[in-house]
Protein backbone atom coordinates (compact mmCIF):
# COMPACT_ATOMS: atom_id res chain seq x y z
CA UNK A 1 0.00 0.00 0.00
CA UNK A 2 1.44 3.42 -1.18
CA UNK A 3 1.94 5.96 2.30
CA UNK A 4 0.80 8.60 -0.24
CA UNK A 5 -2.60 7.19 -1.14
CA UNK A 6 -5.26 8.63 1.14
CA UNK A 7 -9.41 7.52 2.07
CA UNK A 8 -11.95 10.19 1.82
CA UNK A 9 -14.80 9.35 4.20
CA UNK A 10 -17.68 11.37 3.33
CA UNK A 11 -20.26 11.45 6.53
CA UNK A 12 -23.04 13.81 8.22
CA UNK A 13 -21.96 12.26 11.63
CA UNK A 14 -18.90 13.10 13.28
CA UNK A 15 -18.88 10.17 15.43
CA UNK A 16 -18.59 8.08 12.48
CA UNK A 17 -15.95 9.89 11.03
CA UNK A 18 -14.31 9.54 14.09
CA UNK A 19 -14.56 5.99 14.33
CA UNK A 20 -13.77 4.85 10.58
CA UNK A 21 -10.21 7.38 10.71
CA UNK A 22 -9.23 5.74 13.93
CA UNK A 23 -9.84 2.24 12.75
CA UNK A 24 -8.00 3.12 9.24
CA UNK A 25 -5.32 4.93 10.89
CA UNK A 26 -4.55 2.17 13.07
CA UNK A 27 -4.22 -0.17 10.02
CA UNK A 28 -2.11 2.04 8.40
CA UNK A 29 -4.19 3.99 6.26
CA UNK A 30 -3.88 7.93 5.73
CA UNK A 31 -7.45 9.52 6.22
CA UNK A 32 -9.55 12.83 5.16
CA UNK A 33 -13.02 13.65 6.08
CA UNK A 34 -15.41 15.72 4.86
CA UNK A 35 -19.43 16.47 6.50
CA UNK A 36 -20.85 15.98 3.46
CA UNK A 37 -21.18 15.57 -0.05
CA UNK A 38 -20.22 18.80 -1.60
CA UNK A 39 -17.79 19.43 0.91
CA UNK A 40 -16.36 15.89 -0.26
CA UNK A 41 -16.48 16.74 -3.49
CA UNK A 42 -14.70 19.73 -3.06
CA UNK A 43 -11.69 17.89 -1.36
CA UNK A 44 -11.85 15.65 -4.30
CA UNK A 45 -11.12 18.35 -6.67
CA UNK A 46 -8.05 19.96 -4.19
CA UNK A 47 -6.78 16.41 -3.60
CA UNK A 48 -5.15 14.49 -6.43
CA UNK A 49 -4.35 11.54 -3.66
CA UNK A 50 -7.31 10.33 -2.97
CA UNK A 51 -7.38 6.57 -3.86
CA UNK A 52 -11.13 5.62 -2.66
CA UNK A 53 -13.96 6.98 -1.18
CA UNK A 54 -16.05 5.55 1.69
CA UNK A 55 -18.89 7.54 1.19
CA UNK A 56 -22.04 8.01 3.64
CA UNK A 57 -25.42 7.40 1.18
CA UNK A 58 -28.12 9.32 3.50
CA UNK A 59 -27.14 12.76 4.34
CA UNK A 60 -28.90 16.24 4.39
CA UNK A 61 -28.36 18.54 1.04
CA UNK A 62 -26.18 16.36 -1.23
CA UNK A 63 -26.79 12.63 -0.40
CA UNK A 64 -23.88 9.98 -1.43
CA UNK A 65 -26.51 8.95 -4.81
CA UNK A 66 -25.83 12.27 -5.47
CA UNK A 67 -22.23 12.74 -5.13
CA UNK A 68 -21.44 9.92 -7.02
CA UNK A 69 -23.74 11.23 -10.00
CA UNK A 70 -21.29 14.32 -9.83
CA UNK A 71 -18.15 12.11 -9.35
CA UNK A 72 -19.21 9.72 -12.21
CA UNK A 73 -19.84 13.39 -14.42
CA UNK A 74 -16.32 14.68 -13.58
CA UNK A 75 -13.64 13.10 -15.91
CA UNK A 76 -11.18 14.04 -13.11
CA UNK A 77 -13.11 12.26 -10.26
CA UNK A 78 -15.29 9.34 -12.26
CA UNK A 79 -12.35 6.71 -11.60
CA UNK A 80 -12.49 7.19 -8.22
CA UNK A 81 -13.81 3.82 -6.54
CA UNK A 82 -16.80 4.85 -4.24
CA UNK A 83 -17.67 2.47 -1.24
CA UNK A 84 -20.54 2.94 -0.36
CA UNK A 85 -20.86 2.91 3.48
CA UNK A 86 -24.77 3.05 5.16
CA UNK A 87 -27.36 2.22 7.25
CA UNK A 88 -29.63 0.92 5.02
CA UNK A 89 -29.69 -2.26 4.91
CA UNK A 90 -33.04 -3.53 3.56
CA UNK A 91 -33.29 -5.62 0.41
CA UNK A 92 -32.56 -3.74 -2.72
CA UNK A 93 -30.21 -1.29 -1.18
CA UNK A 94 -26.75 -2.48 -1.90
CA UNK A 95 -28.22 -2.93 -5.24
CA UNK A 96 -29.53 0.68 -5.28
CA UNK A 97 -26.11 1.53 -4.07
CA UNK A 98 -23.90 0.03 -6.72
CA UNK A 99 -26.67 0.67 -9.28
CA UNK A 100 -25.51 4.80 -8.51
CA UNK A 101 -21.53 3.76 -9.14
CA UNK A 102 -20.65 2.40 -5.98
CA UNK A 103 -17.60 -0.79 -6.34
CA UNK A 104 -18.70 -1.83 -2.93
CA UNK A 105 -20.98 -1.42 -0.20
CA UNK A 106 -20.86 -2.17 3.80
CA UNK A 107 -23.62 -1.65 6.24
CA UNK A 108 -23.48 0.13 9.30
CA UNK A 109 -22.12 -1.18 11.80
CA UNK A 110 -19.56 -1.60 9.72
CA UNK A 111 -17.56 -4.97 9.55
CA UNK A 112 -13.91 -3.76 9.69
CA UNK A 113 -12.67 -7.10 7.88
CA UNK A 114 -15.18 -6.86 5.84
CA UNK A 115 -14.31 -2.65 4.66
CA UNK A 116 -10.60 -3.88 4.77
CA UNK A 117 -10.94 -6.56 2.41
CA UNK A 118 -12.56 -3.72 0.11
CA UNK A 119 -10.05 -1.28 0.72
CA UNK A 120 -7.52 -3.81 -0.26
CA UNK A 121 -9.07 -4.23 -3.86
CA UNK A 122 -8.71 -0.64 -4.91
CA UNK A 123 -5.93 1.12 -2.87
Amino acid sequence: MSGTKKVLIIDDDNRNIFALTAVLKAKGYNCLSAIGGEEGLQLLEQQDDIAVVLMDMMMPGMDGYAAIAAMNASPQLKDIPVIAVTAQAMLGDRERCLEAGAVGYVSKPINVDNLTDLLVKYI
